[in-house]
C-alpha cells in the first residue's frame, strides 16, 4: 500500500530518532513527510516502533493511505517526483 506519513515531534532529542526510523521505511519528500510503499506487516511494525518513540500527549504522527490510482493523480508544483517502487533483479 502507498502511504503518506507526516509527523510533528516536539522534542529535539526524539526528532532525529523518528526521522532515522522513517528513512528506513520510505522516501523523504519534505522535512517531516515521507512517501512509503508498505505491506500490511511493515505498516504495523512501523506504527509499533513509532509508538515507542513518540510522546502521544505532545507529538503527532499521521498516516494517509493513498490508492494506486490516487498516486497517479498527485500534482507536484516545483521540485520533486512521486516515489515509485524500483524493480528488483536477482542475478
Amino acid at each position: 500500500m502507498f502511504m503518506l506519513v507526516s509527523y510533528d515531534i516536539c522534542d529535539i532529542k526524539r526528532l532525529p530518532r523518528v526521522a532515522k526510523l522513517m528513512e528506513g521505511y520510505g522516501v523523504r519528500v519534505q522535512y517531516s513527510v515521507f512517501e512509503c510503499s508498505l505491506t500490511q506487516r511493515q505498516l504495523m511494525e512501523l506504527q509499533r516502533r513509532l509508538k515507542r518513540l513518540i510522546k502521544p500527549e505532545v507529538d503527532s504522527v499521521r498516516f494517509y493511505p493513498l490508492c494506486e490510482s490516487c498516486r497517479d493523480e498527485i500534482v507536484i508544483l516545483g521540485q520533486g517526483t512521486v516515489s515509485r517502487d524500483e524493480p528488483y533483479y536477482i542475478a
